[in-house]
């Protein structure tokens, strides 16, 4: 190993080449990796926040259940008859809406049963015109004691109070009563709202214990109960994001391995007649891999640790601007994955130098 880290000192400006290649791989891996949390986190973090264990929606859906769900009030009651669940309705839709101090601003309405599980801040939302804003909304300006207009439908909301940092599809989310989200869903714009509004939800909202037999309940209701988790995907463009930036993610993972195996191979190569002096100085092959794999490990770590702080800077920088999220845990297992891609790259030359013959030194290839 001194003999490793001595030829690092002496080539320090291959290396160096080299590990700035490594840094700025590392970087663009936790950046992405920020972004692609961020994202998803700015998707889907309103049903994160749900107290519930799963939605049961209209069973003809099969996919965007959030746009084109609607269960009425048969399985509402049904839901809330089976053992062992507490159910409670649920509505989302995207709308947009001004204050009248003139802050204009979108929200993504979920309407929950005052007092319900579902309530994120109960007492709050008690009369019907009643509205409790996420902080992101706070942050645009909109404050407890506004009066918020919903645009073309003229419903107007009190903001009673703020929860915590909560969206749904990019857009911050506002809780309000089960009852005003039906005049927002099935109002026509620049109409009034119907003499009877249709007593239908986005889905029911569940919280069941532990073996309850959700799927005989689905059968006999004509619902389709999912996880929560297993919502996500039909939140607006929350694949379609995943998948494109996990792509990303996974290409970077590909190229870390291909430059540093490169390097090293190039790097084995111009030194096979001191690695033949060693062999014929006694070394043995297990020595030699352990040099060879622990010059690979001391740059493409020290890279790494230093692409962690750039993306972490990075993050720092523009956190409060983009939705971007890289908590420590992250950072550390995208880190590790992008150390051991790389060592693996640098593990294609261990054939060429097990295989050094020492007799090179002796003149046998000439």
């Amino acid at each position: 190993m001194l003999l490793a880290l001595l030829e690092l000192k002496a080539a320090r400006g291959r290396f160096l080449l080299m590990g700035s290649v490594v840094v700025l791989v590392a970087a663009l891996v936790g950046v992405v990796s920020g972004f692609t949390t961020g994202l998803g986190d700015d998707t889907v973090s309103a049903l994160r926040r749900l107290p519930a264990t799963h939605l049961a929606f209209a069973s003809g859906v099969g996919s965007d259940q959030f746009a084109r769900s609607l269960v009425d009030d048969t399985a509402l009651d049904g839901w809330r008859g089976q053992p062992g669940v507490r159910a409670t309705p649920l509505g989302t839709s995207i709308s947009r809406g001004t204050t009248d101090r003139g802050t204009e601003v979108d929200f993504a309405a979920f309407g929950v049963e005052p007092g319900s599980f579902l309530d994120p801040a109960p007492g709050s939302l008690d009369r019907p015109d009643t509205v409790v804003v996420s902080q992101q909304l706070a942050d645009e300006g909109v404050r407890p004691g506004d009066t918020l207009t919903v645009d073309r439908l003229g419903i107007t909301l009190t903001v009673t109070g703020t929860t915590g940092r909560s969206s749904y599809g990019h857009v911050a989310a506002a809780y309000l009563p089960i009852a005003t989200w039906q005049r927002i869903r099935f109002t026509a714009p620049g109409g009034t709202a119907a003499a009877r509004l249709p007593a239908q939800y986005t889905a029911v909202a569940l919280r069941a214990d532990p073996g309850t037999d959700l799927a005989a309940a689905d059968r006999a209701l004509h619902t389709r109960t999912l996880t929560v988790e297993e919502a996500y995907p039909a939140a607006p463009g929350y694949t379609g994001e995943r998948v494109t930036m996990t792509s990303i993610q996974s290409f970077l993972y590909v190229i870390a391995p291909l430059v540093v195996g490169a390097f090293f191979a190039v790097w084995t190569v111009q030194r096979q007649p001191e690695l033949a002096l060693l062999r014929a100085l006694g070394a043995s092959r297990r020595r030699l891999l352990a040099h060879t794999l622990g010059q690979a490990a001391v740059v493409v770590t020290a890279g790494a640790l230093a692409g962690a702080a750039l993306a972490g800077a990075v993050g720092l920088l523009v956190g409060a601007k983009v939705p971007f999220s890289l908590p420590g845990t992250t950072l550390a297992l995208t880190m590790a994955t992008v150390v051991l891609t790389a060592l693996l790259g640098a593990a294609v030359t261990l054939r060429r130098v097990a295989t050094v013959d020492p007799m090179t030194m002796l003149g046998a290839g000439r």
